[in-house]
């Protein structure tokens, strides 16, 4: 039986402002990493590509609203500092 990943824990080191702030980045991270799940099969974001993020914020996100585009690039943001990569994403 495998674990479920702790999305939570893996974001702790880069979460910063309050409370609801941190909760919000969260909820949304184990939304992109359910959504990238069951489209690719990938649970752990070290497994993670670029193009998965991508992917998550043109398709997934494809009829809401400017501002939740907004807050989804800000998680995807955090989530890439947290992998310590030297992605970038744009609106």
């Amino acid at each position: 039986m495998s674990k479920s990943f702790d999305m939570e824990l893996f974001l702790a080191g880069v979460l910063i402002g309050s409370h609801a702030t941190r909760q919000r980045h969260v909820h949304q991270a184990k939304i992109i990493q359910v959504a990238i799940a069951e489209r690719w099969q990938r649970k752990n974001p070290w497994t993670w590509q670029k193009k998965h993020l991508v992917w998550f914020l043109e398709n997934r996100l494809r009829e809401h609203s400017h501002a939740t585009h907004y807050y989804y690039l800000l998680t995807i943001r955090l989530l890439a500092r947290r992998l310590e990569t030297s992605w970038v994403f744009k609106l």
